[in-house]
Parts: structure tokens; sequence; C-alpha cells
């Protein structure tokens, strides 16, 4: 009870200065969209695809910066255009290991050409708005950026839930879902550009380097701990959502410590906690299976 209300003793202070409420705004926007696109992120197998965008982020936000124009219009156009691209060179609408590296590889390439003429153009005055694409910059959000993220965030979250039924139909089992009329590879490229825009958007909040985390973690720790896919769903969402607003409230109370840092440590501890629960239940299924002269289940699957 006493630690309860020390906690809550913190509340109106934090939410008392205007850029922790227009971090808090945009970052409950952009971790729900994380959580909800990165729940079929991990049930695709497509967390590689994740990584391989983040750094299609960096690039495209250098190749702005490069010619000149709004970073973040590099940012959104290359995330898109490229999750679009690898849609529609692999199969069914889901990007193969060979393109994934392929892209991964050019990406690398293009962004230390555009870093090669960012750093040797650039002025002292747009110096560290690259940091700020690899870190993230949420505690430097306007109201108006602000509220522009979360809008994104509820469209990314919105999109989600009305492709939801037809795509969990085409990751289980693509070949029954095109028998029975599911437009699997438009779902698929479709899918895709959600992803690529919740990279882009997530960028703002935890950097290029690590938004991976934020999309992948606690999508992770929801299938470790529910099989239901709409109950996984609305977990996913749920600890992105708690990870955003622990790792945002630690940044406060320990200035030192980065936002960026405080939210991904607060996600993949929630991984690693989920891990061990669902370790720890298995195990006693299998105490419980031999106990009473049973087999245990060899593996789990997606409870439809």
């Amino acid at each position: 009870m006493t630690a309860t209300l020390a906690i809550l003793a913190w509340v109106p202070p934090i939410v008392g200065h205007p850029f922790m409420r227009n971090a808090f705004l945009a970052g409950t926007g952009i971790a729900a969209g994380c959580g909800a696109v990165g729940y079929f992120v991990v049930l695709r197998s497509q967390v590689f695809t994740g990584d391989a965008l983040s750094h299609v982020a960096f690039t495209g936000a250098l190749a702005a910066l490069a010619a000149g124009v709004d970073l973040w219009f590099g940012l959104f156009g290359a995330t898109i255009a490229v999750a679009v691209g690898m849609g529609l060179l692999g199969r069914s609408g889901r990007a193969d290991d060979v393109v994934i590296g392929s892209v991964f590889a050019w990406m690398l390439g293009l962004g230390v050409l555009f870093l090669s003429i960012y750093t040797s153009n650039s002025s002292g005055a747009n110096g560290t708005a690259g940091v700020s694409v690899l870190f993230g910059s949420i505690l430097g959000l306007s109201a108006g950026a602000a509220a522009a993220a979360a809008l994104i965030g509820g469209m990314i979250l919105a999109g989600v839930f009305l492709i939801a039924r037809p795509l969990l139909f085409a990751s289980l089992d693509e070949a029954v879902a095109a028998a029975r009329g599911v437009p699997v590879r438009a779902l698929g490229i479709g899918f895709l550009a959600l992803v690529g825009l919740t990279a882009a958007e997530t960028t703002q909040a935890v950097g290029a380097l690590l938004l991976l985390g934020l999309l992948a973690a606690p999508a992770a720790a929801a299938h470790q701990l529910t099989t239901r896919p709409f109950r996984g769903l609305a977990l996913a969402t749920t600890l992105a959502i708690g990870a955003m607003w622990v790792g945002l409230a630690a940044s406060y109370v320990f200035p030192s410590v980065p936002p960026s840092f405080a939210i991904i440590a607060t996600a993949v501890a929630s991984y690693a906690g989920a891990s061990a629960l669902h370790h720890a239940s298995s195990r006693g299924s299998i105490t419980r299976g031999h106990r009473d002269g049973t087999a245990a289940p060899r593996s789990e699957a997606i409870d439809v």
C-alpha cells in the first residue's frame, strides 16, 4: 500500500510538464500501434523484416537530410515504399529471407552513402538530427507533433483490427485461406505497409536502432502468455503501452536514463518475465503429466 501511494505521488509532477504530456500522448499511440502490428509480425515469423525496416528508416531519414527536405518525409516514404516492395518481391506477399537480406545489405550501403553526403554538407544547426533518428526524441515533440503521432498510432491500430481476422486465417493456413477466397497476397502486402508505417512512427519514440525491441518484445511476451489470438493481440497492445508508460516515467524519475533505453528495457523485461512464467507453467504441466501417467503436450499452437 505504501509503495503504491509512493508511485502515485509521482504522477502529478510527471504529467504537470507539457513535454511529458506530449510524450505520453505520442507514446501511447505509437505503442498501441506497435503492439498490435508486432503481434502479427511475431505470428508470421517476420521479425527479420522489422529489423530490416529499422535500417530503412535510418537510411530514408539520412536521404531526406542529404537532399535538404523534411526528415520525416524521407523516413515515412522510404519505410512504407520498401516494405511494400519487399511484399511484392516475396511469395504470397511475404518477404522471404533472400529479399530481406538483400534489402538489408542494400540499405546499409545507401545509409553509408547518405551519411557521407549529409555529414560533409551539414551544419551545426542540423547536426543532431541524425542522432534523434537513431535513438529517438520523444521528449522533444511539440504538441502538434504529439497529436499527429497519436493519430497515426490510432490509425495503425484501427487498420490492424480491420484486417485481423483474414490476416489471422492467412497467417495460420495460407493455402486454405487462399482456397476460401481470402486475398492472401494483397493482405500480406498491406500488412507490410502497416509494418513500414509503424517502423517510421516508432522511430520518433525509441529511434531506428531500438524500434525492433518495442515491435517484437511485447508481442513475443503475449505469445508466451496466451494462445488465443485476439486475447494475445489485446495483451501485446497493453504490454507495449505499459512499457512506454513505465519507460517514460523512469526517464523522468532518473534524468540520466534516456527514455528510449528505459522503454526498451521495460519491454524486454516483460518478455523475460513472460518467458519465465511460460517455462515454469510448462514444467508444472510436465510434472503433473508424469504424476498422472499422461504425456504432456509437445508443442503449443494458436487456439482459434
